[in-house]
């Protein structure tokens, strides 16, 4: 019996402390980006701010190099 694929959903908007260990840096720095303006971002609740994945690729884009299947990987 064939067990039904399912789709892998990657979240659009992440949090600030998520987003600090995919591109390994401190959440310190993420908020300094967003209260600057580089870095949009929406405050959820009293504590809970998101950042969108696509506004955090154009802040830290990806090196260039030899391998494409890297230049887009994720920790």
């Amino acid at each position: 019996m064939a067990v039904p694929q399912t789709q892998r959903v990657t979240p659009e908007w992440i949090s600030l402390r998520e987003a600090a260990k995919i591109y390994a840096v401190s959440t310190y720095t993420l908020r300094r980006r967003i209260s600057s303006g580089d870095l949009p971002a929406v405050k959820l609740g009293y504590k809970l701010i998101r950042v969108c994945i696509e506004d955090l690729d154009k802040l830290f884009p990806a090196i260039p190099t030899d391998r494409p299947e890297d230049r887009y990987r994720r920790w």
